[in-house]
C-alpha cells in the first residue's frame, strides 16, 4: 500500500514533529509582547479654537483629522450649564452626527480655598457641570487643584482638596462621569503633591489628567515622577504642542504605552500661527510619527 509508513519513517516523522513543537514553544517563550495602547489625538479649546462656535469647532476638527475635543469653559462654542434641555440635546446630536467625540468639558473649578463659601460654590458648580457632561454625551469633567495657600498648613489643604474630589466624584459616579484632575497650579502641579492628594482619594472615577508641565521634569525626573502617580492616571492628557515646547513627548508616550494607556492626547497649544487648521494637522502628523516608533 502506497500510503503505509514503515516503522522507521513513523519514528522519524514523530521526532521531527515533536522537535518542531518544542522549538515553537521555546520561541514563544522568548517573544516579548509589546505594550499595547490606543492613544487618540484631539483638541482642547484653550487658545486654538476658543473663538469658534460649536459647528465650526466640530467642522475644523474633522478637517484636521482630530478624533475628539474637550470643550473649555467660557469659550465661543457656548457649551455651558446655562443651556436648556433642548439645547443640550442639540449639542449631543451635533457630536453624534460627526466622527468627532465630545471628550468632556474643561472647567476651572478648584478646591483649595480656605473660605468655606468659595469652596462650596466650586463643589456645587462642579456638580452642575457633571450634569451638563451627561446631557451632551461627554464622559467626564476636568477640574484642578490650583494652590496651597501660604496661610494654611499644606496637609490641611491637601486633605480638603482630596475630600472635595471624593464628594464630586461620588456625585459624578451616578452620572457615569469621570472627574479628571488636571495637574495644575504652582505647587499642586508638582507630582509629589499630586500623590499626597491622591493618596486620600477614594472614588475610583476620580483620575489624574497629565498636563505636560515643566514641573514633571524636576528631580527625580520624568519617569520617576510619572511612576509616582501612574496608577491614578485616567483617560485624558494635555500637551502644549510637539516641538512647540521643549518637553520630552517621545519619552512620555513611551511611558504611556508601558501602562497600556488607552486615552486621549489633547492638544492645548498656545503658540501663534497663521492657519489653525494647518497647525493642527502638523501636530497630528508629529504625534503619529512618534506613535509609529512605539
Amino acid at each position: 500500500m502506497k500510503n503505509k509508513l514503515t516503522r522507521r519513517q513513523f519514528v522519524n516523522r514523530s521526532f521531527v514533529a515533536g522537535f518542531g513543537l518544542a522549538a515553537m514553544k521555546q520561541l514563544q517563550e522568548c517573544v516579548v509582547i509589546p505594550a499595547t495602547h490606543n492613544m487618540k489625538f484631539g483638541l482642547v479649546t484653550y487658545l486654538w479654537g476658543k473663538d469658534w462656535d460649536l459647528p465650526t469647532l466640530i467642522t475644523n476638527c474633522e478637517k484636521a483629522g482630530y478624533a475628539g475635543v474637550e470643550v473649555r469653559t467660557e469659550h465661543a462654542h457656548g457649551v455651558e450649564a446655562s443651556l436648556t434641555p433642548g439645547q443640550r440635546a442639540l449639542v449631543k446630536q451635533r457630536f453624534a452626527n460627526s466622527p468627532v467625540t465630545c471628550v468632556g468639558y474643561g472647567s476651572n473649578y478648584e478646591y483649595h480655598s480656605p473660605d468655606p463659601a468659595i469652596l462650596r460654590k466650586n463643589i456645587e458648580g462642579t456638580k452642575e457641570y457633571v450634569k451638563l457632561c451627561y446631557d451632551i454625551g461627554a464622559t467626564g469633567l476636568k477640574v484642578k487643584p490650583n494652590n496651597l495657600p501660604k496661610e494654611v498648613p499644606p496637609e490641611k489643604t491637601i486633605a480638603q482638596i482630596a475630600a472635595s474630589l471624593n464628594e464630586v466624584g461620588k456625585f459624578a459616579r451616578d452620572y457615569g462621569q469621570m472627574i479628571r484632575v488636571e495637574v495644575h497650579g504652582t505647587l499642586t502641579q508638582q507630582l509629589p503633591n499630586m500623590k499626597l492628594i491622591f493618596d486620600q482619594v477614594t472614588e475610583p472615577n476620580v483620575r489624574i489628567c497629565w498636563n505636560g508641565n515643566d514641573a514633571d521634569l524636576l528631580p527625580p525626573g520624568l519617569e520617576a515622577n510619572f511612576n509616582m502617580v501612574s496608577k491614578w492616571i485616567g483617560d485624558t492628557t494635555h500637551i502644549r504642542g510637539i516641538k512647540i515646547v521643549d518637553y520630552p513627548y517621545e519619552e512620555l508616550f513611551r511611558l504611556f504605552a508601558g501602562i497600556k494607556y488607552n486615552g486621549w492626547i489633547l492638544l492645548e497649544a498656545t503658540a501663534p500661527h497663521d492657519d489653525t487648521i494647518v497647525a493642527m494637522k502638523e501636530q497630528l502628523a508629529l504625534f503619529n510619527a512618534i506613535i509609529a516608533k512605539l
